[in-house]
């Protein structure tokens, strides 16, 4: 997260610009030390601007707190500044420009080996903290997680999970019922933001971990208790409770249409946020890998284990965005907040990330109407080659 932005002033001329609230444009955004120095909206700025192609709308960068994998790299094999580069750098080239490398359920000393080097991997572009998620889950909603390897994070668990509470915006997903409130409490003290996820708890017991401070739920609808008539479970407590904040994956496979329309009204843009849940085949023409000793394989856009478990998601964050328009039914200004403004909220960043306003990073991205991405921008340095840049200079 602090990564030194460029001192390069820099003009960006878009024909649609989407503020962080709303559609506008043309107009041109003035970047100066990594951050965002004016807008001027009406006849774009020519002299020393980059041009972006016709109808190219730039939007806040994409923000995805749940990111396994990418480049061919799963980071639970490679907890390294190595593998997170990696992983980072895929995931940049559709759209994202701040992520969570999030590492599922596994060993201790796998846990230990990434918080060692988490404080330099946050120095990374494009690295605004860790997702961990697990060890501390629910056996009976483990979904693709290593059984064997679910626990009650002992001391020396907690000793390497607290590490991370000093590297950016980090946050862990655990089964609230499955540990101690202290367990809670201690995370949080740490500097820890906390999600219910592979849970199967009651709404009442969802109701008092966020009471405690629990602000998130982990891929909504998927691997925890559901809605029913008496016992409205995570499902519900996270539909019901405005305190939530809830990632949803929307690849068309997780959760049925019907269902992230009835997500969307209960949560709206300012609660509900796209997560893409990826695993290391985004970036690469692989059909498979391995998991913890499990081959993973990738037909018809799903990724699944032996049994046919879902073994996260074949999604980027611009699929993402393409989808949640195409399924949801709603408009590409409420997509693009729930894939930087709303994640950014989440995370305590709201005054540094997800506008295009002064004074915020100048992370950004440029994608055309046919969501292919022409271009990011991390601190104000592009990503944009230098052949594609020139012609679109001025």
């Amino acid at each position: 997260m602090g990564h030194a932005g460029s001192s390069v002033s820099l003009i960006i001329a878009a024909q649609h610009i989407f503020d962080g609230t709303d559609m506008r444009g043309p107009g041109s955004v003035r970047i100066s030390q990594g951050r965002i120095e004016s807008i001027g909206y009406g006849e774009a700025e020519s002299r020393g601007s980059i041009h972006l192609p016709a109808d190219s709308i730039l939007a806040p960068g994409f923000i995805d707190i749940q990111v396994n994998g990418g480049g061919g790299v799963l980071l639970n094999d490679q907890p390294t500044e190595a593998g997170v580069r990696c992983i980072v750098e895929a995931h940049r080239k559709a759209g994202t420009t701040g992520c969570l490398p999030t590492l599922i359920t596994d060993r201790s000393d796998v846990l230990e080996r990434l918080a060692a080097v988490a404080e330099t991997c946050s120095k990374i572009p494009g690295v605004l903290g860790f997702h961990l998620e697990g060890p501390a889950l629910n056996r009976s909603r483990k979904g693709i997680h290593p059984e064997a390897e679910i626990r009650v994070p002992d001391r020396r668990d907690l000793a390497a999970i607290k590490r991370f509470g000093g590297c950016g915006r980090s946050i862990v997903t655990l089964a609230p019922e499955c540990v101690p409130a202290s367990v809670i409490d201690e995370l949080i003290g740490a500097g820890l933001r906390i999600a219910a996820g592979h849970s199967d708890a009651t709404a009442p017991e969802i109701g008092q971990a966020v009471d405690r401070g629990v602000s998130g739920v982990t891929h909504l609808f998927n691997a925890m208790s559901q809605l029913n008539a008496r016992e409205p479970g995570l499902v519900g407590a996270a539909l019901d409770d405005d305190r939530l904040f809830a990632g949803i994956i929307c690849d068309g496979i997780h959760v049925d249409r019907a269902g992230l329309r009835v997500a969307f009204r209960c949560k709206g843009r300012d609660r509900l946020m796209l997560v893409t849940d990826a695993m290391p085949l985004v970036g690469t023409n692989d059909r498979q890998f391995m998991l913890q000793g499990r081959r993973i394989t990738l037909h018809e856009n799903r990724l699944t284990g032996p049994d046919g478990t879902l073994a996260g998601a074949h999604l980027t964050m611009i699929e993402a965005v393409r989808n949640a328009v195409a399924l949801l039914g709603i408009s590409l200004a409420d997509a693009l907040m729930m894939a930087s403004r709303t994640p950014a909220a989440f995370l305590g960043l709201e005054s540094e990330f997800g506008r295009i306003a002064p004074g915020y990073r100048a992370d950004l991205v440029a994608f055309t109407p046919n969501y292919e991405v022409v271009g990011t921008w991390i601190g104000g340095v592009g990503s944009l080659d230098e052949a594609s840049e020139a012609s679109h200079r001025g």
